[in-house]
């Protein structure tokens, strides 16, 4: 079943963005997956890439290819290959990424090394993916308040 946070909750209904639970998939199998690719799919499409597994090595092969074909049939094009990060960072618990570290400081939250241990690596994948620059970062601190990291 797939794990859609309540401050996504303005667009996991219709799907129109892609959810952290999606974007953690395409990490791990090293997709780059564009808004209006994604806009392409169906709802059906879009809620299957949702919730097939993609843990195993088979299943992370298996979600490659059947979003490599999908995307491929919906746009005519390759998918944007990207490197698999071989330690990503969410699945430390021994270390908060100073991102984080720095984006919890501008909130007034302090994330203790206890707090981070107990998220599990979708939760630590989505703050880091909101602490990033670029990020517009307005999830932070509701995912912060979600987590119940105050």
């Amino acid at each position: 079943m797939a794990e859609l946070f309540g401050f996504e909750a303005d667009f996991v209904e219709s799907l129109r963005c892609i959810p952290m639970q999606l974007r953690y998939k395409l990490d791990t199998c090293g997709i780059k997956l564009r808004l209006s690719e994604w806009n392409q799919l169906t709802l059906a499409e879009r809620q299957a890439l949702v919730e097939l597994p993609c843990s195993t090595t088979t299943e992370i092969e298996s979600y490659q290819q059947y979003l490599q074909q999908l995307i491929l049939e919906r746009t005519g094009k390759q998918v944007t290959q990207l490197a698999i990060e071989p330690h990503p960072p969410w699945l430390d618990s021994t270390n908060i990424p100073i991102s984080v570290q720095e984006e919890a400081q501008t909130t007034g939250v302090n994330i203790t090394l206890s707090k981070w241990r107990i998220l599990t690596s979708l939760q630590r994948f989505a703050l880091i993916k909101l602490s990033l620059s670029g990020h517009e970062n307005k999830n932070f601190s509701a995912a912060v308040t979600e987590f119940n990291l105050l």
